[in-house]
């Protein structure tokens, strides 16, 4: 079984709006929270720091560790091309976090393409990973 550990901010502005990324795999799209996979020996605050940087622009800190989800995803249902034919465990760890500096900006040669602000509405009508709903749920928001 592969192991992927990742860590993930759930981003409001003052219009509570939400900072989404465009995940994309092949012709694959969905959004998703901004994050991302922990290096080797990274800590998981400075990976969502580092990857909020890469996909969104924005500099951020966090304020609360909101939660941690687990999921095996069998071998069959794995999107990934060259994966190593095992399950796949997923661990993300969510955040609360804020902007502290920074522009919006899209990731180039990335696992993301896109990144915006988004109402509930709006996101109740985009094509998403399950992610989303669960660390808003996790941040009290959904």
């Amino acid at each position: 079984m592969d192991l992927r550990v990742a860590a993930y901010g759930v981003v409001t502005d003052d219009d509570d709006r939400i900072l989404l990324a465009r995940w994309i795999e092949g012709r694959k799209t969905a959004w998703t929270m901004p994050g991302g996979g922990l290096e080797d020996g990274e800590d998981p605050e400075d990976a969502v720091r580092r990857e909020l940087i890469e996909e969104t622009g924005f500099t951020i800190e966090t304020s609360a560790l909101l939660g941690i989800h687990s999921r095996v995803i069998p071998a069959s249902r794995r999107v990934h091309r060259g994966h190593s034919g095992s399950p796949l465990h997923t661990i993300r760890i969510v955040y609360r976090a804020h902007v502290t500096g920074g522009q919006l900006r899209f990731e180039t040669n990335g696992s993301t393409d896109k990144a915006g602000w988004f109402t509930l509405e709006e996101i109740a009508k985009l094509q998403r990973v399950k992610l989303v709903d669960i660390a808003l749920g996790m941040a009290g928001i959904l």
